[in-house]
C-alpha cells in the first residue's frame, strides 16, 4: 500500500474515531464518503480504507442499503464486555504470575503512562497506557486461546469509549488498583492479581449497567482524543 494512502487513511480514521468518541458524530449518524474525502482533500480510496478499518474496531457498520453509519455501542453491551474481560483477565494473571515473578518492568512502564494520562487528563495517553497495561497481562498468560477471546472483545476500541466517558476524578481513583496489580504479579501471586482484575472490570460493568439504567450525557476529559 502507498505510503501517502496510508497515511491519509491513518488521518481520517483517528480524525473520526475522535469525533465517535466524543458523541460529534451519534450513533446512526451517516458517513459518506465523498464528503469526507473532500473535507480531507484526498480521494475516496483512503476513506474507504479508514471505512473498513473503523469497521474492524466496531466503531462503524456498513450495509449495501444503508451506507456506513456510527455503530451503537450500548451500555448493556460495554457492561456484558466488561463482565467477561474480568473472567480472562483473572485467568491470564494466574497462568502468568509464575512467569513473570520479578520482571514486571514493562508493566510499571504502562502504569506510569496509565498515572500520568490520569493526573495530566490526556484520554489519549491515559487510553493507550491502559490497553498496554491489561494487554501485557493476558499476552504473559502465553496461552494463544485467551488471548485471541480477549482479543475478540475489541477492548482497543472500548477502552476510548469508556476513557471518553469518564471523569478526571474518576481515572485517577483507579491508579490505585492497577498499582496492586502490578504488585501482587511481581511477587508471583497470581490469585490475588487475579481478584483485583475481575474487581476492577466488574467495578466497570456496574458502571455501565447503571448508566444503562440512567443514561447521562457522558463527562468528558479535558483533552478527549484517541490515536487508536
Amino acid at each position: 500500500m502507498d505510503a501517502t494512502r496510508q497515511c491519509m487513511s491513518d488521518q481520517i480514521r483517528h480524525a473520526l474515531a475522535e469525533r465517535i468518541y466524543s458523541g460529534k458524530l451519534p450513533p446512526g449518524e451517516r458517513l459518506v464518503e465523498l464528503q469526507i474525502a473532500r473535507e480531507f482533500d484526498t480521494s475516496q480510496t483512503p476513506v474507504r480504507e479508514a471505512f473498513r478499518e473503523l469497521e474492524a474496531l466496531r466503531l462503524v457498520e456498513s450495509n449495501p442499503y444503508r451506507g456506513t453509519r456510527v455503530r451503537e455501542v450500548s451500555p448493556r453491551e460495554m457492561a456484558e464486555a466488561y463482565l467477561v474481560r474480568g473472567v480472562l483477565e483473572q485467568l491470564a494473571a494466574e497462568l502468568a504470575a509464575p512467569l513473570v515473578r520479578g520482571k514486571v518492568e514493562k508493566l510499571r512502564d504502562a502504569l506510569d503512562g496509565i498515572a500520568a494520562g490520569a493526573k495530566a487528563g490526556d484520554a489519549k495517553l491515559y487510553a493507550a497506557e491502559n490497553l498496554k497495561f491489561h494487554r501485557w497481562i493476558v499476552e504473559a498468560a502465553d496461552n494463544r486461546i485467551l488471548l485471541q477471546s480477549w482479543e475478540a472483545l475489541s477492548f482497543e476500541t472500548r477502552i476510548g469509549l469508556s476513557v471518553a466517558r469518564s471523569s478526571p476524578q474518576e481515572l485517577v481513583e483507579r491508579i490505585q488498583i492497577h498499582i496492586d496489580i502490578a504488585n501482587a504479579l511481581d511477587v508471583g501471586d497470581g490469585q490475588t492479581a487475579g481478584l483485583l482484575l475481575r474487581h476492577h472490570s466488574h467495578g466497570l460493568t456496574s458502571v455501565w449497567k447503571d448508566r444503562e439504567a440512567n443514561p447521562v450525557e457522558p463527562a468528558t476529559m479535558s483533552k478527549v482524543s484517541t490515536d487508536l
